[in-house]
């Protein structure tokens, strides 16, 4: 199982970008992180996002505000730089408290404009607030709000999987497949057959510990379940790697003598 996540910042590349849990430590897991979360690149609005402890610090701070605003509520605020005291822009604001928010720490976003003195200046404004003692702000690693939702229990793999096919999607039918694994699709299979093999597991224990109470011609009981489990596996592993393509994408060569009219048919497809 491969374990993807994003982070759309200045080291976002575009693509999936693969988390190295062996990065994860008590000290960096307990800092606050903050990124570009929408895409690179000039665009009306910009999201930034910040994750940890002191996510609502970073409003009170950077809006000026005496105390946090409404719970998923988007609220207009100017952003000052916590230093300079400079405005950076106009911006919606949005807290989401923990654990209801996409890595079930708390979060907040700010929607500002989307050029690249904005989001530059904003990042830098976020680099200057006080965390509370002890702690520290710092920018995102790759795929680290993604890392983080999946450590807290908000996603588990196969989400994370299918929200980096969605981000990566580039037709309808790739959309579809992620949003399908997304909302937990492949889980109910997985989840499923993991009790199935867990009850025969038990079942089997159960003779092995108490044989000399149990006939053993109990074992057979449980091979119905089994095979049926193993009926099940099988077919989803035998699917032509259906899955896999449409994730994947055809590659496909028309291959014809000159002005054979290959282009029509590339256009008729």
């Amino acid at each position: 199982m491969r374990i993807y996540g994003f982070c759309s910042s200045a080291l976002w590349k575009g693509g999936k970008t693969k988390i190295r849990r062996s990065h994860v430590t008590m000290s960096t897991y307990s800092d606050t992180i903050y990124a570009l979360s929408s895409g690179v690149g000039r665009a009306g609005v910009a999201v930034v996002r910040v994750s940890g402890a002191d996510a609502g610090t970073c409003l009170l701070q950077l809006c000026s505000l005496e105390k946090l605003p409404a719970a998923r509520k988007a609220t207009l605020r100017t952003v000052i730089h916590p230093k300079a005291k400079e405005v950076v822009d106009e911006a919606l604001v949005l807290y989401f408290p923990q654990p209801r928010s996409f890595t079930g720490e708390d979060v907040a976003e700010l929607h500002v404009h989307g050029s690249y003195a904005v989001v530059k200046s904003t990042l830098e404004a976020l680099s200057a607030v006080d965390p509370e003692q002890g702690r520290r702000i710092r920018p995102a690693e790759r795929g680290e709000f993604t890392r983080r939702a999946f450590e807290n229990g908000r996603m588990d793999l196969t989400e994370v999987e299918g929200l980096a096919d969605l981000i990566a999607s580039e037709t309808t039918e790739q959309r579809k497949q992620a949003l399908k694994q997304m909302s937990g699709h492949l889980r109910q299979y997985y989840e499923t057959w993991r009790e199935q093999v867990k009850s025969c597991l038990a079942f089997a224990e159960a003779v092995i510990d108490f044989g000399e109470d149990v006939d053993e011609s109990a074992l057979l009981e449980i091979l119905p379940t089994a095979a049926q489990v193993l009926a099940e596996m099988k077919t989803h592993l035998e699917d032509g790697r259906r899955g896999e393509i449409v994730r994947s994408g055809v590659k496909l060569a028309i291959i014809g003598p000159p002005n054979a009219g290959e282009c029509n048919d590339l256009a008729d497809t």
